[in-house]
């Protein structure tokens, strides 16, 4: 890999870590203690970046030098690169929405956990899933609040009092048409609330409208689909 390839790369996966924390180049750049230009031509790839500039980006970012240079020189930051991560325990309601991903053509990777202990541990890559160490967050996070061990709601209120993960934009799924669920869920900041059973047309609505649509990466349909 070439060094203008590399700082490319490199630039791409400080814009796409900025944008997980939910993060201006501005609020980066206040972080960082460096300036909001400077922040722009290294995501652009345009700057020759030093080792110094590099550990205080890292440091706002909360990623260690060598997890952000490993991501950066494996594959680069695509956007079908950004995960889905869907929490949800009931098997039909899992395959239904997993269908109604591949109805709206939305190809991103997709993980999968099953109760709000699991998702836990995923999230903050512990226990079975400390290999995920540095990887960083799901892009995006489908939440059924009806969870074993650990409920929806709890795993949500744990998500949004941590920093790092309070700015991930989370749609919360349920069979529940509780009034006070649905108020609850928005005063914690979620992108939306889906009554189960969900369709591609949810899926549609919600990354048109509700400006999330650079985490998710749709297949072009087929000439005779």
């Amino acid at each position: 890999m070439s060094g203008d390839e590399l700082k490319k790369k490199f630039g791409s996966t400080i814009k796409s870590k900025r944008a997980e924390l939910g993060l201006s180049q501005e609020d980066l750049a206040e972080r960082s203690g460096l300036h909001r230009t400077y922040i722009s031509d290294v995501e652009r790839g345009m700057r020759n970046i030093s080792l110094e500039s590099i550990e205080k980006l890292s440091s706002a970012l909360k990623y260690s030098v060598s997890a952000l240079f490993a991501i950066a020189s494996s594959e680069g930051i695509s956007r079908q690169e950004i995960e889905v991560l869907l929490i949800e325990d009931l098997e039909a309601d899992l395959e239904m929405t997993l269908r109604a991903f591949t109805k709206a053509r939305i190809t991103n990777p997709v993980r999968t956990v099953r109760d709000g202990a699991e998702a836990m541990e995923f999230l903050s890559a512990k226990g079975r899933y400390a290999s995920r160490e540095g990887v960083g967050f799901p892009g995006v996070v489908l939440l059924d609040l009806n969870l074993p061990k650990v409920s929806g709601m709890e795993v949500l209120k744990w998500m949004k009092a941590d920093e790092r993960m309070s700015k991930i934009p989370v749609i919360v799924l349920t069979d529940s048409r509780d009034y006070r669920d649905a108020v609850e869920c928005r005063d914690l900041g979620v992108v939306t609330y889906i009554v189960k059973p969900v369709n591609f047309q949810d899926f549609s609505d919600v990354a048109t409208n509700l400006k999330f649509d650079w985490a998710l990466h749709r297949r072009e349909p087929h000439p005779s689909a």
